[in-house]
């Protein structure tokens, strides 16, 4: 009698503390046990100070030029005329240099040596940063950030270390459809839009939501084939930070992880 073929039942996740690595054809070809730093507690208030003072210490200081509105020769009639006491143009009738008149000055401009910093301290950044990290596992507060991605998957996602040599933009888009997570991408492209107010002048006409987050070994290197995909970010371990995993304050970024870049979390 012929032998009967005997299959290997595949690995999968079934812990809570456990996720799929998988191939890329989609599947999940074994099981990894999650590091210690995405098991403590999601707090959200730290998220949103650390994303806040982050941006605020980042900002720039702004002001008016020297002299700006009061460039004119200038001198007020006095009272006793029937017209307001607002200083004009020497040798006419337009107003100038008061505040509120057409061609004034600002009565409050902004002023260049404010500080616009935010104070926090050290270790409630980093509790931040783990705070993020641990929000990214979860897939109801993922989904709740408003990103889409095949019920089934383990979060984060981890795929084999193959997936930083894709090159070519086609090729990250099959690997992703067959994922889950190319939807997500989906979104991010149909999201953009027009800015409101001044901005749009200014060199940011279009704000765009934020995709997955990619984290390789080596972006420099690898990860070519994810570079043109709208909403994406590519980084390493070492650049992982609370606003790149909680864009806008909110932790629950959905997370890419090569099988290389998710092992040196479990040194942390």
């Amino acid at each position: 009698m012929a032998k009967k073929k005997t299959v290997k039942a595949k690995k999968k996740a079934k812990g809570a503390n456990q996720v799929n690595l998988y191939s890329l054809r989609g599947k999940a070809s074994d099981v990894l046990d999650l590091p210690q730093v995405f098991l403590g507690e999601v707090r959200r208030d730290l998220v949103k100070r650390a994303v806040l003072a982050a941006r605020a210490n980042r900002r720039q200081s702004y002001g008016p030029g020297k002299g700006a509105g009061m460039r004119h020769a200038a001198s007020t009639w006095g009272k006793g005329r029937g017209s307001a006491r607002v200083q004009r143009m020497t040798g006419g009738r337009t107003a100038v240099q008061s505040p509120g008149v057409v061609g004034g000055r600002r009565a409050h401009p902004p002023r260049p040596w404010k500080d616009w910093s935010m104070k926090i301290n050290r270790k409630e950044r980093l509790s931040a940063k783990d705070s993020a990290l641990s929000a990214i596992k979860d897939p109801e507060v993922v989904a709740g950030r408003g990103h889409r991605f095949k019920k089934k998957l383990t979060l984060p996602v981890v795929i084999e270390n193959d997936v930083e040599n894709l090159e070519k933009t086609a090729e990250a888009v099959d690997f992703l459809t067959k994922l889950g997570v190319y939807e997500d991408v989906e979104r991010a492209s149909n999201g953009r839009k027009v800015r409101a107010g001044r901005g749009k002048m200014r060199g940011r006409r279009y704000k765009s939501p934020k995709s997955f987050l990619f984290v390789i070994s080596d972006p420099s290197k690898g990860g070519k084939a994810f570079r043109n995909l709208p909403g994406v970010d590519i980084i390493s371990p070492k650049q992982l930070s609370t606003e790149v995993l909680a864009p806008g304050g909110d932790p629950g970024r959905l997370t890419l992880f090569s099988a290389k870049a998710f092992e040196e979390l479990k040194e942390w």
